[in-house]
């Protein structure tokens, strides 16, 4: 089944008309996009944008052979001109399905949102599933079969990526293609690492794709190291890279802190922005989590993590540090360290960067400074990808 991908963008195309913004000023050349459409196999055309004629005719198809036009979502604006010889446009009802002369099969799958999705298998038995924008499939049940390639809206909706892992429905093979591409996101390289984090990828508008063919599913590290200054935008960073993912074990060091207001507040802050289906669990006891088996694990922070550690040697009293509690710590640090090096858990974990500020004026704020570059360095060592934030940017040091 080859499918050719018109356009790549949102229903407003990148750049937006008339929008200012730093992503829709640089999006020209091949990093604009035109809102989606798919043509597959010449014969079936999904989502009918202006300029399809135009577009398939760049990309060295024609819409002459197209016998069905089907549309995912409402069409803002100004009707759309349909093409001549082209069917009338429709959408299908929920459940669904249509066969068409062509020999490929058409299901409608019901959405969470104003829209419809299609199942589309070919006559040779290859299936694609095509979401519409900012849309996530309705009442998945587990044990479904995989499909060959998934067109979704995977930044806008990275939970329905993840409800399509949960489900089976996207296995190891799937080809996770991205669309719908708005400008929430710089193009380039930053629209490829944060895609690649959920196992998915980007194509320019005209490219096509042979659905069921071989291409390389992109590389997801199974551990990721996100450090950071304060505020820097390094908890969400750790947070977007498995928001694709079901089942993520949220793993707080930093525990409960009875008075503390804004403690409380930070903490409110940081569950309401995690997916639904996420578990937390609040503990400093690392290794038993990274020893088990299970689904991907989120940690933040390991900072909090070593305040706990030092406090539970003695670290801040400098008799007790120098008698047993730095050897102590290293020891908890080397468990630590070989938990990681052999867990078998995806892992992204959050940690602070303190080795570029001014030195602290006291002796245990400059124990704790120094022993968290240690432990930083350590933790870095074993993992395939380390991430520094600065103003939100996440700038890749390692994979």
């Amino acid at each position: 089944m080859e499918l050719t991908l018109l356009g790549t963008g949102a229903p407003a195309g990148l750049p937006r008309p008339d929008c200012p913004c730093a992503v829709c000023a640089t999006a020209r050349g091949p990093e604009a996009r035109a809102a989606t459409a798919l043509l597959v196999d010449g014969a079936l055309l999904l989502d009918l944008t202006p300029g399809a004629a135009l577009a398939a005719a760049r990309a060295g198809h024609s819409l002459v052979g197209v016998r069905q036009v089907l549309l995912t979502h409402p069409h803002d604006g100004p009707a759309v001109d349909l093409p001549a010889g082209l069917p009338t446009a429709g959408r299908v009802p929920d459940g669904r399905e249509l066969t068409l002369i062509s020999g490929h099969r058409v299901r409608a799958v019901p959405m969470d949102h104003p829209g419809t999705g299609y199942e589309v298998t070919s006559p040779d038995g290859e299936r694609l599933l095509y979401l519409p924008p900012g849309a996530a499939p309705a009442g998945l049940a587990e044990g479904l079969a995989a499909y060959a390639m998934v067109v979704a809206d995977v930044v806008g909706r990275p939970d329905a990526v993840a409800r399509l892992r949960a489900s089976g429905a996207i296995g190891s093979t799937t080809d996770v293609v991205a669309v719908h591409l708005d400008h929430d996101v710089p193009g380039g390289l930053e629209l490829t690492r944060r895609l690649a984090a959920s196992g998915a990828r980007a194509v320019p508008d005209g490219t096509t794709l042979i659905v069921g063919e071989y291409h390389a599913v992109p590389d997801v590290p199974r551990r990721t190291l996100v450090t950071g200054g304060a505020r820097s935008g390094k908890s969400m960073e750790a947070e977007r890279r498995l928001e694709a993912f079901p089942g993520v074990l949220y793993v707080a060091t930093g525990g409960g802190r009875e008075g503390d207001t804004e403690w409380a507040a930070r903490v409110a802050a940081h569950r309401d922005r995690r997916p639904g289906s996420w578990r937390t669990a609040e503990t400093c006891d690392l290794v038993p989590v990274l020893a088990e088996d299970g689904p991907p694990v989120l940690i933040d922070c390991l900072s909090l993590w070593l305040t706990d550690a030092m406090d539970k040697v003695g670290a801040w009293d400098d008799e007790r540090w120098s008698a047993s509690g730095e050897r102590a710590l290293r020891e908890r640090v080397a468990e630590l360290v070989a938990a990681v090096r052999a867990t078998t858990r995806t892992v992204v974990a959050v940690t602070n960067e303190v080795g570029s500020g001014v030195v602290p004026a006291t002796a245990s704020g400059r124990r704790f400074r120094d022993e968290l570059g240690r432990l930083n360095a350590a933790f870095a060592d074993e993992c395939e990808h380390v991430l520094l934030v600065v103003a939100g940017q996440a700038l890749v040091l390692r994979g």
